[in-house]
């Protein structure tokens, strides 16, 4: 499903809500104190978030290991694999498909050997079997079935928290201080405007919503700056139709206009969407003469004969400051 319209600011929706956002939010510090997190053996890195998807976390797992191999590592991808059937431990490949291993799977398969699993310490345990010397966790901050030695939390830096409530109030999987109170850094990632285009992020890192409420207050650990950057000009000056089931699919047609291209049109869908093949017919008529254009994680998901006359817009996260990224990855990981 999409996330509902009232997840974006404060009402009376959201406010009725909130008392089983509270307890959602309960059912997280919880399980915590209950864990009794798995010894990998190796070097543990979780990418995670504080919000029901589209905070960019999947470009920025990428962009770690990318870095962690350029450093001389062999590292892993570990994932629940969402929106597969998949329990696992299994390793990913390209081979697969989305409704087996879940489209994110398959798309942090293409940089690195990825493995699904339910059960996070299973999958661990075949990483290091294979060989892995550093395990990336793409999602997993509400997890704790592993030890980590490092866990980076993603923040869309437009959206925030939306209206800071907990699921099914709001887009919260637990209340920010506690999720937190476990970080070691946070990525910021996009523009540091709010919707109402007031600043969101000021300069001591201390992020304040429209209300004043701080976000990031009390959060003194490192504060990293990444945007999402497009590949290529291939679609510059040129009229595209834009479609998309992911969490925030906004930003996907903000990346193809950055790229310069001509947004004719757009159509999303819930995230991880599997696309029926009328879908595509009727995209591929409505589109037009312009370019029918997606995002990879929609591209995997598709089959061979739907993918004819669909292009792909390719993002990267790109950090402002590589190097402080880079000695946080030293500091649980020395070079080889």
């Amino acid at each position: 499903m999409r996330a509902p319209d009232f997840w974006r600011r404060r009402g009376l929706v959201g406010g009725l809500l909130a008392p089983l956002g509270a307890l959602y939010g309960a059912t997280v510090a919880f399980k915590a104190r209950r864990a009794k997190p798995f010894e990998a053996g190796i070097p543990v890195l979780c990418v995670g978030n504080l919000t029901a998807g589209g905070s960019g976390k999947t470009p920025v797992a990428i962009a770690i290991a990318e870095m962690l191999r350029a450093k001389g590592h062999k590292p892993y991808f570990l994932t629940r694999g969402y929106g597969g059937s998949e329990r696992g431990p299994a390793l990913a490949s390209r081979g697969h498909n989305a409704q087996v291993m879940g489209d994110e799977a398959l798309l942090l398969a293409r940089t690195a050997p990825t493995i699904v699993a339910r059960d996070r310490a299973a999958g661990a345990r075949l990483a290091r079997e294979k060989g892995a010397t550093i395990i990336v966790m793409d999602d997993g901050h509400q997890n704790f079935a592993l030890r980590k030695d490092m866990s980076l939390v993603v923040v869309d830096a437009e959206t925030g928290f939306g209206n800071g409530y907990q699921i099914p109030a709001g887009p919260l999987r637990e209340p920010v201080a506690q999720g937190l109170a476990r970080a070691d850094a946070v990525v910021l990632i996009g523009s540091e405007r709010s919707e109402d285009g007031r600043a969101a992020v000021h300069s001591d890192s201390v992020w304040t919503r429209q209300g004043g409420t701080p976000d990031l207050a009390g959060f003194r650990g490192p504060v990293l700056r990444a945007h999402l950057k497009p590949e290529g000009a291939a679609f510059a000056d040129k009229p595209v139709f834009a479609f998309a089931g992911i969490g925030r699919p906004e930003k996907f047609v903000a990346s193809l206009e950055s790229s310069g291209a001509t947004v004719t049109g757009s159509c999303f869908f819930a995230d991880h969407h599997p696309y029926e093949e009328n879908e595509i017919l009727q995209l591929k008529a409505v589109a037009g003469d312009a370019i029918l254009v997606t995002t990879e994680k929609d591209f995997v998901r598709l089959t061979t004969s739907q993918r004819e006359g669909i292009r792909v817009l390719k993002v990267s996260a790109a950090f402002d400051e590589p190097a402080v990224l880079g000695g946080l990855l030293d500091s649980i990981a020395p070079r080889p």
